[in-house]
């Protein structure tokens, strides 16, 4: 500093012009987008016609996954079976349906059961069985397995091995043919509203806007789609979904969900090696003790002997040097994982964030003119590392409850109805049932025997008590509360990717085929500019670059004096919601790019 003052005075009108140039870059606009910089008092907008075509549906499903198919399905069923005429609307971001769908899975067909009974007749992609299960702890060097018996939540007869969005886009072509229309390409950017505060419909997203927040020549609004009931099927962390949760006080009797991010890749591998309908599953190593994780490798009946291999991390873990995508890559190298790998072909990779937070973390999943289902309320069976069944009941029973309100003619029409049965309808269901009583494994690992503490706690009173014991742990705050200072932290040193079994993080992102259009605002929205280096990187050490599995974000050097910046590399961009959830300083909100835009997965 004294330095500093010295050369000011020695030269003021210089130095003067150095100090005005780094205070320029080190406060050079990150953040254009229009739901943080208004376009208001914009000159440039000042002649743009902002009108939008609107439209009327009787049910809009925002989300064209498991949970919002299945909703528009059993709508359409029951409409046909009592001869209503019923306009079913669903917009998914997507390309196309399943198309940003990523998954294990190794799901349960309960709810497909009772959805589609007839589906194996119908071509429905379930085609892998289980018929081996396998469970092991990892050391560094060393595999102990753990049987799996019969009433085990990791017990997976009777299932199905499946790549999801190959369900998913099944599931669409179901739905299309009953005469629900389906919108892929169109991302829902904005919920709307009625005079009295309940939900209207939606509006997509507006195209044609420039990198720096300006209209170009094919500019075009987007269109508002207005519902007697709109149904939110977001997936993990909806963005929408964080919005009607304010303004609905949705979570005020519920934790704060708690997240995974889920790292999955599918390889083609030596026939020798392959055997249909295997699953496997791991704890341990590379993870620490106290960090939550672990493994599935599942074996598809495909034209190709295909396997999946995913790799969970909670996002819960407090070493901000940690990197879930390498920790990824050096658990394929363990001496009894490798093997499956040797002389194969990677050829997919994505990633997603995943509910973890179970019971304790479900919102209030209704509100004046909609209501929540699937991943978007969160319920993912931890333990038993399953959520398909759980999202599909739960739009199924979303279905029920919306239809009797919307096919109800003396209901009024000036404002949103909310369809008050359903969160009643599925507390009497398997999903609550189910998640009641896993509600404290995830949570049993937070003690200071951390993996070992939660295995036994799983074991006594998941396995034994089925979860009757009369307390509920906590999960003991938000994810991105528990990062501790890099100070605190030791660095975790990774192994050089081998370009054979592991792989470094870009040449995985291309096997996403993930696109956005280049000029166009980063829809990884800042709130404060400056926060990333003032707080992330001074005190975390800037985890932003560890956490993404998609290298959207590194701290890069000034162009003018010292010091750095952070770079966002939107176009990377999968979709997965990690830096939306981890960021510490709860500075990023992800919102939709334009629609189509992101990860281009082919059954994942």
């Amino acid at each position: 500093m004294a330095a500093a003052v010295r050369l000011l005075l020695a030269d003021p009108a210089s130095q003067m012009l150095r100090l005005a140039k780094r205070f320029s870059s080190t406060t050079a606009k990150i953040t254009t987008h229009y739901t943080v910089v208004p376009r208001d008092n914009d000159p440039r907008w000042k002649d743009v016609n902002m009108e939008r075509f609107e439209d009327q549906a009787d049910v809009v499903i925002v989300g064209g996954g498991p949970a919002g198919l299945s909703a528009a399905i059993r709508l359409k069923q029951l409409a046909d079976t009592n001869g209503k005429e019923m306009r079913i609307c669903v917009v998914e971001k997507a390309s196309e349906m399943g198309g940003h769908t990523l998954s294990g899975a190794c799901i349960e067909t309960r709810a497909l059961d009772e959805l589609i009974p007839d589906w194996k007749d119908k071509g429905c992609p379930l085609t892998t069985p289980v018929k081996e299960d396998k469970f092991a702890l990892l050391t560094e060097s060393g595999r102990i397995p753990i049987p799996i018996l019969p009433g085990m939540p990791m017990y997976n007869h009777g299932n199905y091995v499946v790549r999801l969005g190959h369900l998913v886009k099944w599931l669409g072509e179901q739905a299309e043919g009953m005469g629900i229309e389906l919108y892929p390409g169109y991302a829902a950017s904005e919920v709307l509203y009625h005079e009295d505060g309940s939900v209207k419909g939606i509006a997509t997203n507006d195209v044609g806007i420039a990198k720096d927040g300006s209209p170009k020549e094919v500019f075009e609004r987007g269109m508002e789609l207005h519902a007697k009931c709109t149904i939110f099927a977001e997936g993990c962390h909806g963005h929408l979904t964080k919005q009607l949760a304010n303004k609905f006080n949705l979570r005020d009797k519920a934790e704060p969900q708690s997240y995974g991010i889920g790292l999955k890749e599918v390889w083609e591998i030596d026939p020798a090696k392959h055997s249909p309908g295997r699953v496997e599953h791991t704890v341990g190593w590379p993870l620490d003790k106290n960090t939550y994780g672990g493994s599935f490798l599942y074996h598809l009946n495909e034209d190709t002997p295909l396997v999946a291999v995913g790799f969970v991390v909670a996002l819960d873990y407090t070493n901000p040097y940690l990197s879930p995508f390498r920790e990824f890559q050096r658990f394929k190298t363990h001496p009894s994982v490798r093997s499956t790998f040797e002389g194969g072909k990677r050829i997919a990779y994505g990633a997603r964030a995943l509910n973890e937070g179970g019971y304790q973390a479900i919102p209030k999943l209704t509100f004046p003119g909609g209501c929540l289902i699937g991943c978007t309320a969160g319920f993912l069976n931890v333990p038993k590392i399953k959520g398909t069944h759980t999202a599909m009941k739960s739009g199924m029973l979303a279905a029920e409850s919306a239809y009797e309100i919307v096919a109800d003619e003396n209901t009024p029409t000036d404002k949103g109805l909310e369809p008050v049965k359903y969160e009643e309808a599925l507390r009497n269901s398997y999903v609550f049932q189910e998640l009641y009583s896993a509600r404290n494994v995830r949570p049993s690992f937070h003690t200071k025997l951390g993996l070992y503490g939660g295995l036994m706690y799983t074991g006594l009173f998941y396995l034994i008590a089925r979860g009757k014991e009369p307390w509920t742990l906590s999960h003991g705050g938000a994810d991105h509360t528990k990062l501790k200072p890099a100070k605190d932290c030791k660095p975790i040193e990774y192994p050089k990717a081998d370009g054979k079994i592991s792989f470094d993080l870009l040449e995985s992102v291309a096997l996403t085929g993930t696109n956005h259009e280049g000029d166009q605002p980063a829809h990884l929205t800042l709130l404060n500019d400056d926060q990333p280096v003032n707080h992330n990187l001074a005190i975390y050490d800037g985890p932003e670059g560890r956490f993404c599995p998609a290298g959207v974000y590194e701290y890069v050097p000034l162009e003018e004096g010292d010091g750095m910046r952070l770079q966002i590399n939107a176009q990377n961009c999968i979709h997965c919601k990690t830096c939306d959830i981890k960021d510490p300083g709860q500075n990023i909100n992800w919102v939709v790019p334009e629609g189509g835009g992101g990860p281009a997965y082919n059954g994942m």
